[in-house]
């Protein structure tokens, strides 16, 4: 991810104030430099990253971190192979703004990153890869043992072994992190949990593959769309658009909510008949109706605001559904990865896609 300057917080918020941020340093071209996924008797639940020496000296870093920056906890990281997530609380003021303490933390990255390309390439025929102090480290603390066996093939220069290629010395940590400020309790409490749950996602991920790759060119009704998930719900029978209307949601707010029940009722008996629902869901009554899909899980279609990058992973609310077969998550959009809210043209604009699907797939 490219920035052309740094971003951490909307204007006018402080920068040296009390503050909850999660944090990401991601490897280049996602090599899975910091560990080895490992999923025991192919059960997500039980996935776990065995880490590489580098993924040591990076987690030794970012622990070490606060006896720089006192006013900063680390409440929770994870390694991932080709990341590291990591939420940072900043206790009290500082006169160290949050740009300079991840700026910092980023700078002792680069550093071990290039401590680790420069013995990767003198050292290529060596079984363990060995990586020097950082300022951060405890004296003496870059323990030995990691093997890095597993990726040794694809990071010996010249090595074609897995079709991978590598001249060294080799930057490491050259994109700038990710920084998002978490202004609600609900945000840092979901924040967890996807950070808690990265290795099971990946591991499912990797299981089944088929349900995760972006899809390109999937053209319905004269309009192309990109989509994650089970294609097979584009072959059903039977869809039906969810769009709450606003006279029914006005009218309910006078006390007349009849009309407005009997549609969302409606809609989730439609989907117990076997009909593909296909909506944005949008508004919170088009939300709530899509969690009780989830909830008795039934399939639908998603179709999504944002297109998929590279390496993109459903919300923790759809994932297991996208995981099981049941949804399709489709965008006629390419990946924006500025782009925070929704506009009305595009609301407007989502739910004539809806109609569109379900008039050109309904047999």
């Amino acid at each position: 991810m490219e920035h052309e300057q740094w971003q951490w917080q909307e204007p006018g918020k402080p920068w040296k104030g009390v503050g909850i941020y999660h944090v990401t340093l991601t490897v280049p071209s996602r090599m899975p430099l910091l560990g080895k996924l490992v999923i025991q008797g192919n059960d997500p639940d039980k996935a776990e990253i065995i880490r590489t020496e580098l993924g040591e000296a990076l987690v030794r870093m970012l622990l070490n971190h606060p006896k720089f920056y006192p006013e900063v906890r680390i409440l929770q990281f994870c390694l991932m192979p080709d990341h590291l997530h990591a939420i940072m609380y900043v206790t009290r003021p500082s006169e160290t703004s949050i740009r300079s303490i991840v700026r910092s933390l980023w700078q002792g990255a680069k550093k071990i990153g290039r401590e680790y390309s420069f013995s990767i390439g003198s050292e290529s025929n060596s079984e363990v890869i060995h990586i020097a102090g950082h300022p951060a480290l405890d004296a003496g603390s870059t323990e030995k043992g990691t093997a890095m066996e597993e990726y040794r093939p694809a990071l010996d220069a010249g090595s074609t072994e897995k079709g991978i290629k590598a001249t060294y010395p080799c930057p490491i940590f050259t994109e700038q992190p990710f920084v998002r400020p978490l202004s609600r309790y609900e945000q840092l409490q979901t924040m967890y949990s996807y950070i808690r749950m990265n290795p099971q996602r990946l591991a499912t991920k990797r299981l089944k593959p088929e349900y995760f790759y972006v899809q390109s060119d999937i053209v319905i009704a004269g309009r192309k769309y990109s989509g994650v998930g089970n294609a097979a719900l584009l072959q059903a029978s039977q869809y039906a658009p969810v769009h709450v209307r606003r006279t029914m949601v006005q009218a309910a707010e006078q006390g007349h909510d009849q009309a407005l029940r009997n549609y969302m009722n409606g809609c989730v008996l439609k989907a117990r008949k076997g009909v593909i629902m296909v909506s944005p869901f949008i508004s919170p009554q088009e939300r709530e109706i899509m969690a009780v899909l989830l909830r008795e899980e039934r399939a639908f279609i998603y179709i999504a605001d944002n297109g998929f990058r590279h390496y993109y992973k459903p919300a923790d609310s759809l994932f297991d559904s996208v995981a099981e077969g049941r949804v399709m998550i489709l965008s006629p959009w390419e990946y924006d990865e500025k782009k925070q809210q929704i506009t009305r043209e595009e609301c407007v604009a989502m739910n004539q896609m809806a109609e569109e699907i379900c008039g050109e797939l309904s047999v």
